[in-house]
């Protein structure tokens, strides 16, 4: 069994882009500028919220955090948007999710500028990518291919099995999977035998949001695991996929916390810089 380190994966990625980013400097061109807009005090967005502040450092990016309050209006954080809209420093913004209910997340995300759209949540980008038109592309399901071809895992061919058909990973890592020649089947809570579905996969994508959900008995042997859970059970971070067990019957498993988490992280920074680069003129 390999561990995909998506740790270690992020962090040769990010020196790339940094030494990108010094030699643009050096040139006489601004530092690229990501904005994160941050509403209420939910602790794990928080936390995220850092992690992303963090990255952004080490590769030499400016980084901007909007905390909104908890009550805060859909016009005051539209006017929040439309600010950033227009500042000519700002290259990629997101919208930290979840959001309160009384807020339309939908309509907020399509305020924000498509080429300033650095989670590739933006209505049009999704369409693009869709369509296999130039897009940028979710953080989460551009980092999963990113993983998959740092370890040399061709998927053209195999049987690719995604279990969640959310907007932010399910749906679209089918579409990026359906463009690189895999056979994907999507898996939802409707789905009558998971099972059935899952221990037929070459590849098995899992973001169910339920702890320890995929057990050994449902992996074929040799698979490749890619686990997107994050789960707190007893005070510690466990995946949808019940690691302990499942690691002896695939090839290869994505760990959690380490594995997907950086990576979509990462790819934040690497839309921010492709839209950083679109407006300097230098894409």
């Amino acid at each position: 069994m390999i561990l995909i380190n998506g740790k270690d994966v992020a962090s040769k990625l990010n020196i790339e882009i940094k030494s990108r980013i010094d030699a643009l400097v050096e040139k006489g061109h601004r530092t690229p500028g990501l904005a994160i807009i941050l509403i209420g005090n939910n602790p794990a967005s928080l936390s995220y919220v850092k992690g992303k502040g963090r990255a952004c450092d080490k590769v030499g990016m400016r980084h901007e955090l909007i905390r909104l309050p908890e009550t805060v209006t859909s016009e005051e954080v539209a006017e929040v948007i439309r600010r950033l809209n227009d500042d000519p420093m700002t290259d990629g913004m997101i919208l930290q999710l979840p959001i309160p209910k009384h807020l339309d997340a939908d309509m907020l995300i399509d305020l924000i500028r498509k080429d300033k759209d650095a989670d590739g949540f933006h209505i049009e980008n999704q369409g693009g990518m869709y369509q296999k038109r130039p897009s940028v592309k979710p953080a989460t399901p551009k980092g999963i291919m990113t993983l998959l071809e740092a370890y040399d895992i061709d998927v053209s061919g195999k049987d690719a099995v995604v279990v969640g058909r959310s907007n932010i990973v399910g749906f679209p890592v089918a579409r990026l999977l359906m463009d690189k020649n895999a056979t994907v089947t999507v898996c939802h809570s409707r789905t009558r035998d998971l099972k059935a579905h899952t221990s037929k996969a070459d590849i098995l994508v899992i973001s169910a949001g339920k702890p320890r959900l995929i057990t050994k008995d449902m992996v074929k042997e040799g698979a490749v695991v890619i686990d997107v859970g994050v789960n707190r059970v007893d005070g510690k971070l466990v995946g949808d996929v019940d690691f302990d067990t499942v690691k002896d019957v695939c090839s290869h498993i994505t760990p959690v916390p380490g594995g997907v988490g950086p990576m979509t992280i990462h790819t934040l920074i690497d839309n921010t810089f492709g839209l950083y680069l679109d407006h300097i003129g230098q894409s």
